[in-house]
């Protein structure tokens, strides 16, 4: 008599362990980088989307169908691990997706934030020279004056500077030009010669466009 297929290919635990976890990985990387590719606007995402199905389905279909010729059991087993994966990365691939679309934004932004900085940096220098160097200090007392709408809008930019420098904001940079330009208007207010002209129209513009805080 011919044995069965399950007496011929026995499913111990452990078989059946490795089994469902690499049946809740295929399906839960299956459902996110789909709905990864189903949110994209664009038209290419229809190939990609194709080929996300077929590699999980290559190996959704075989950790299915294996288990189940040797246990029915654990064939329903498995099958109630696929379905209740599939449900799990569906409700947390928006999460999934925003933590990986931010780190992406970042990685772009780091550049922009580093070069920022320098500018942070320059601006500080700068504005320090009021208050370290005597001889300005008491040439030019307006640039210590909060009373003054251009000192008093240099300092509210400057905090709004130091509390984005802190974050991953992407407002952290138009805060620097805002904070540049805050500075330049400061010293013109003050009389102070030969300032407020260095500053690039683009970094005028990115300044003026970008909200207040």
């Amino acid at each position: 008599m011919v044995p069965a297929v399950s007496e011929a290919v026995p499913l111990g635990p452990l078989q059946l362990v490795i089994w469902g976890a690499v049946l809740m990985a295929a399906v839960a990387c299956m459902v996110v980088a789909v709905r990864h590719h189903a949110g994209k606007p664009d038209a290419d995402g229809s190939d990609p989307l194709f080929w996300d199905l077929f590699g999980g389905a290559a190996v959704i279909v075989p950790a299915l169908l294996i288990p189940a010729v040797a246990s029915p059991l654990a064939g329903l087993a498995l099958t109630a691990v696929a379905v209740a994966s599939g449900v799990a990365a569906y409700r947390s691939s928006p999460r999934i997706l925003a933590w990986h679309d931010s780190r992406r934004r970042r990685r772009l932004d780091a550049p922009r934030r580093e070069s920022a900085a320098e500018v942070h940096n320059a601006v500080l220098s700068r504005w320090r020279r009021y208050e370290l160097d005597p001889a300005l200090a008491i040439g030019y007392p307006d640039m210590a004056d909060v009373a003054r709408p251009e000192t008093s809008a240099f300092v509210k930019a400057m905090r709004e500077a130091e509390l984005l420098r802190a974050s991953s904001d992407p407002g952290y940079a138009p805060a620097v030009a805002r904070l540049e330009l805050a500075l330049g208007r400061a010293e013109n207010a003050a009389g102070v010669p030969g300032c407020g002209g260095g500053l690039s129209q683009v970094r005028h513009s990115s300044a003026e466009a970008a909200p207040q805080a």
